[in-house]
């Protein structure tokens, strides 16, 4: 039984998983938009929000806590691009589009963005 562990596994090991999701959210706020399957977009939505929730706090304490999964480049257009557009939202900073299922396996698809 699976009590109080909250997300998906994936199959990785914890190290592995986190590595996925920080190159994962790099390339979203990197190209504001990327394609994956439903399943990993809606666990990306989680740690999408909330990089860009503490990112909209510019504080040093947050640009050092970003830097740990991000690189400089990506914390840098996080902090300076990204986040000012979000000051007035209350969450919600991305959108989930599902697609059809991918032809090779028949995954269910699906394309993560930023809102605007």
């Amino acid at each position: 039984m699976r009590k109080k562990n909250k997300g998906r596994s994936f199959n990785r090991p914890t190290h592995q998983r986190t590595a996925l999701f920080s190159t994962m959210a790099t390339s979203l706020f990197l190209h504001d938009k990327i394609t994956t399957t439903e399943v990993k977009a809606k666990e990306l939505r989680i740690v999408a929000e909330k990089f860009i929730t503490r990112a909209r706090d510019n504080s040093i304490s947050n640009r050092r806590v970003l830097a740990r999964r991000l690189s400089p480049k990506i914390v840098k257009k996080l902090m300076d691009e990204i986040a000012p557009k979000y000051l007035t939202r209350q969450g919600g900073y991305t959108r989930i589009i599902k697609l059809g299922p991918r032809k090779s396996d028949g995954a269910k698809m699906a394309i993560i963005e930023l809102v605007k």
